[in-house]
């Protein structure tokens, strides 16, 4: 089987990161894969949200070190096992231009790059079985999005002090830092899951992608200039069959139905 799996399921698309005979470490041939998924979900107007999770029982080891061990793969020195990826076509640049939803389903331990995954999706539900570990202590640093989102998400103090030190965070320390939206028993985990992604499938997608797309610019824009953004955001949400159709909803006391028209 692949070590990248895209799955449908009405309009919710997964993508499950498949090696877990290695903790779903990464090669670069599953690097190219993945941002090329994510590129085909974020063009999909069926697909309403997308979610990574990893097979077995962690999300994410990190950069593959027995490939780096063996001479081979990312990280190796030798362009053996590296797949031919380009920098801006893997899943933290991807995901930092995509304007569906992408949820990480944080089903356990992840490091490294798998810690950088998770940090980039919009948003984390943890397993209590669930961490992150910085990759510092390996000779590397946070490549793929840390060093920019870990400052953004918890100052620049809590940020040093988890990239320096590099100590494994629980469950418990992420959802206090704020670093996860959720932690839940591993029992209820995939329960929760569906119920979150269900229920965020459910929502009017052209109202979803454009606070999403609005927000992401905020955070590189002034005040005055996203207020302009979102307003030309909001007269064209206004024109749409989603809008008229929460309208009718309410006056006629349903539940809406969004077609993403």
């Amino acid at each position: 089987m692949s070590d990248v799996l895209l799955e449908r399921d009405g309009h919710v698309a997964t993508i499950t990161l498949n090696r877990p005979d290695r903790l779903n470490a990464i090669s670069g041939a599953m690097l190219t894969e993945m941002g090329r998924m994510l590129v085909e979900c974020d063009g999909d107007r069926d697909t309403r949200v997308v979610l990574i999770t990893g097979a077995g029982r962690g999300f994410c080891s990190g950069l593959d070190l027995q490939d780096v061990a063996a001479g081979q793969g990312i990280g190796s020195g030798s362009d053996a096992g590296v797949g031919g990826f380009r920098v801006d076509d893997t899943p933290p640049f991807v995901l930092r231009r995509m304007d569906t939803p992408v949820v990480c389903a944080l089903n356990g331990p992840a490091a490294g790059y798998g810690m950088d995954l998770a940090l980039g999706c919009d948003l984390v539900i943890a397993s209590d079985t669930a961490s992150f570990t910085p990759p510092v202590k390996r000779g590397v640093i946070p490549e793929s999005g840390g060093t920019w989102l870990l400052p953004r998400l918890v100052g620049w103090q809590k940020a040093c002090e988890i990239t320096f030190l590099a100590r494994k965070l629980d469950a418990a320390e992420l959802q206090r830092l704020g670093l996860v939206n959720v932690v839940v028993p591993h029992a209820d985990f995939e329960g929760t899951v569906q119920e979150w992604v269900g229920e965020l499938a459910s929502q009017p997608p052209l109202a979803v992608s454009a606070a999403k797309r609005t927000m992401r610019l905020g955070l590189d824009t002034g005040f005055e200039a996203n207020a302009h953004h979102v307003m030309s955001e909001l007269m064209g949400l206004f024109r749409t069959k989603d809008f008229k159709e929460s309208v009718m909803a309410f006056i006629e006391k349903r539940d809406p139905v969004y077609q993403g028209r």
